[in-house]
């Protein structure tokens, strides 16, 4: 069996220590093979940095996926080319810095983690649907794990479908919410629509929430902070047979 386990979207300082002080736990009670982590939100006034992308793989992530906040801060462009295992969804243009794809050496086996943007309430940008079928084509694994970073919940369920039994993994994030819905699929693919966040509990989001009720009240622009107070950590679990790359088990993680 190979244990994989994925950690929702990271906030903040607060939301980086927090991971530090339980990822390494975490890999040990359930003996896990592989540690995917989305730090699209993890550098101190949103976006990632190369130092919070540093902090989270020192931290015991060994892929670090994204969204659609990647490119907030320019200062991640090289990094992204010169750390193949910190990656940006596969669906921006080919043009942009990193990879949309990793491929984990885990020594008898190659696993292939696949970021990538949804359509719906979302910036336009190439179609999830044919960019997911392509890689899956194109690049050779023994085992595929998509992170689709992606708001609407029917779109997240419609992509796991179609790659149902065709990849091991698919779990979504970017609504910082965790959902109840993890399963496993009729082809043999562990789903959830959202792994949910690691940052502080008491949040909007993971956001002080007295900043965000200032936006709504007066509709100005509001400086938001993450609040150094005590966190959560989402995210789930997945158990996968490695003779068949099916899903054998699927539990969320939620620590406080």
């Amino acid at each position: 069996m190979l244990n994989v386990l994925f950690i929702g979207d990271v906030i903040g300082q607060p939301g980086c220590e927090f991971l530090r002080e339980r990822l390494p736990q975490l890999k040990k009670q359930y003996q896990v093979d592989i540690a995917i982590v989305n730090g699209e939100n993890s550098a101190v006034g949103n976006g990632i940095l190369p130092g919070s992308a540093d902090y989270l793989l020192d931290s015991g992530a060994d892929v670090v996926t994204s969204g659609n906040h990647v490119f907030k801060r320019w200062e991640i462009s090289d990094y992204l080319e010169e750390h193949p295992q910190v990656i940006r969804p596969a669906n921006y243009p080919s043009c942009c810095p990193g990879n949309g794809y990793y491929l984990y050496d885990g020594g008898s086996y190659q696993f292939c983690v696949i970021n990538l943007l949804g359509n719906v309430f979302m910036e336009p940008i190439e179609n999830p649907f044919y960019k997911l079928d392509f890689i899956l084509k194109t690049v050779k694994a023994n085992y595929y794990f998509v992170d689709f970073h992606a708001e609407a919940t029917g779109e997240k369920k419609a992509l796991a479908y179609y790659v149902d039994g065709r990849v091991s993994g698919f779990v979504g994030t970017h609504t910082h919410v965790q959902t109840a819905d993890e399963q496993i699929l009729p082809g043999g693919t562990g789903f959830i629509s959202d792994a949910g966040m690691t940052g502080p509990k008491e949040s909007v989001l993971g956001i002080n929430p007295q900043n965000v009720i200032h936006r709504y009240l007066t509709h100005m622009p509001t400086r938001f902070e993450v609040q150094n107070i005590p966190c959560q950590l989402n995210g789930v679990l997945m158990q996968i047979v490695k003779k068949t790359g099916k899903c054998n088990k699927i539990q969320r993680i939620n620590l406080i």
